[in-house]
């Protein structure tokens, strides 16, 4: 019995060291355990180092980049990963479409976003960016810019009830950016506060769900997965999103499919003169008719743009409020600018308006580069690569640090401080193109980024004609949680104050 029992030991033994050598130590895993990293233990690696709460997480890697340079490995079982934060590295991964296929983690979204604009790969991305460029030609922008005026002076209105009072930027940001890429690129305008409330419960929701999946690598089987409790929330949770955008596309479908046509066809044209609106849905509902997409890819592109276009933009504008908020001596070189540039402050913005005012943009540029909405990325090397002078072999994960980049000290002087005048013309000479990418970089960049930017500047400059920020929530409040985009652990708070301009 006792000889039998410690066969059977034995075996088990010879079988785990089998797999160690097989998942740490030979072939590529050797290679990849060449660069520095965290200490790895017998078989799992460095999976320990992942179960810890989500504020945590995030220091974990805030930590990692203060002690190796430029890059760190992560291995664990048969999973390995580089995780790099300087230009040069990112430039080699980022610059062509040879390493565009997204790593397995963005695969945890796939029940949610499906083969949308982030996730797909190869020619099926080709197609429909092909499909969505138009939307964001400037005419289009032009007409988009009259919603976001439009909205931000509703927002404007709505801070006037809660003025003197802290309020937290999140919820109302939220609000703001749903109802204005609903009414832009959806062509929709939403009317019950309800529905969009769940909608966005239920995104912050699947961002736990998603978060836990990645601490915890026996859920990335997903078999083993869909037997918890997470996932059978993560299902309620993209039934109901998949409801809400589902409805979105019903209500948008009541355009006449000859009436779609006719805008579509007059792109190039004025489209202000011909008082012709055009949404990106419109693209997206013209395209299936003419057979180039299918309606689960429209129900796709519709969900990627709709939590893209709302969640990343309130975020990029809750740190800038912020960061406006506790510089008072910005706010008012802002101000002096809008008063220099547009002169009466009651007169609607416009495109043209909004092109003057440059400190304003450097202000937001500066936010961006503090607090990135989007603050990590992954990719799969789709053959070896030489990254900071380590062999880094095929298959492996590329993680992209852009909140460690967007703070080194090399390539920003006292990188932690809020300084737009880094962004300067001349002030930015020399810096590699790599080193500031607060919307991805290289063919895979943000489609929307112009709009996002539009967007940012109109409210805003709106917010600042009407009202003084007020700190409530500094700087070294901020402690963030690991998520689909960049969320501090609580509410960032503001107080608005009632500005008069002379």
């Amino acid at each position: 019995m006792l000889q039998t029992m410690f066969l059977y030991i034995l075996a088990a033994a010879i079988i785990l060291c089998i797999l160690h050598i097989i998942f740490l130590c030979t072939g590529d895993a050797r290679l990849v355990r060449q660069i520095p990293g965290p200490k790895d233990v017998f078989i799992i690696g460095n999976t320990l180092e992942l179960l810890i709460t989500p504020v945590e997480l995030f220091k974990l890697g805030r930590r990692y980049a203060n002690k190796w340079k430029d890059i760190y490995r992560f291995i664990a079982f048969n999973i390995r990963a580089v995780n790099i934060f300087n230009p040069e590295d990112i430039e080699v991964v980022m610059s062509t479409m040879k390493h565009s296929e997204k790593s397995y983690f963005y695969s945890f979204l796939r029940p949610w976003l499906g083969d949308g604009l982030l996730l797909s790969g190869g020619e099926k991305w080709k197609g429909r960016r092909k499909i969505l460029t138009p939307a964001f030609h400037f005419n289009i922008l032009q007409q988009f810019h009259e919603i976001l005026d439009q909205n931000s002076r509703r927002l404007v209105e709505e801070i006037s009830f809660k003025v003197g009072k802290p309020i937290d930027l999140v919820p109302l940001l939220s609000d703001f950016t749903l109802n204005s890429i609903c009414e832009t690129a959806m062509g929709t305008r939403l009317e019950s506060s309800k529905s969009a409330r769940i909608y966005k419960e239920n995104i912050y929701e699947i961002g736990k769900c998603l978060v836990e999946r990645f601490s915890k690598m026996y859920l990335y089987s997903p078999w083993i997965f869909n037997l918890t409790s997470i996932a059978r929330k993560q299902k309620a949770c993209v039934s109901a999103i998949h409801e809400f955008t589902g409805k979105v596309i019903r209500e948008r479908k009541y355009f006449a499919d000859q009436q779609r046509r006719e805008i579509i066809s007059s792109l190039s044209d004025d489209l202000n003169k011909k008082n012709k609106k055009i949404a990106m849905l419109d693209l997206l509902l013209t395209a299936e008719r003419d057979g180039l997409i299918d309606n689960t890819g429209v129900q796709e592109e519709v969900d990627t743009f709709m939590f893209e276009g709302h969640d990343t933009t309130a975020a990029g504008l809750t740190f800038c409020l912020m960061l406006l908020a506790n510089n008072p001596q910005v706010q008012d070189k802002i101000v002096a600018e809008m008063k220099q540039e547009i002169g009466d402050s009651n007169q609607r913005l416009t495109i043209e308006d909004l092109s003057k005012l440059k400190y304003l943009e450097r202000c937001i540029k500066e936010s961006l580069r503090l607090y990135p909405p989007v603050p990590f990325i992954s990719r799969i090397l789709d053959s070896p690569e030489k990254l900071s002078n380590y062999t880094v072999p095929a298959g492996t994960y590329c993680h992209i640090h852009i909140y460690d980049l967007h703070r080194r000290e090399d390539l920003f002087e006292i990188p932690n401080a809020f300084n737009p005048d880094r962004f300067l013309p001349e002030n930015s000479v020399g810096r590699h193109p790599y080193s500031y990418i607060p919307f991805s970089a290289g063919p895979r960049n943000c489609i929307g980024q112009k709009f996002a930017m539009l967007e940012m500047k109109t409210v805003i400059a709106t917010i600042l004609k009407s009202y003084l920020l007020k700190p409530v929530t500094t700087p070294a409040d901020i402690q963030i949680h690991s998520d689909l985009v960049l969320r501090n652990s609580g509410p960032v708070e503001v107080i608005f104050l009632r500005r008069l301009l002379t």
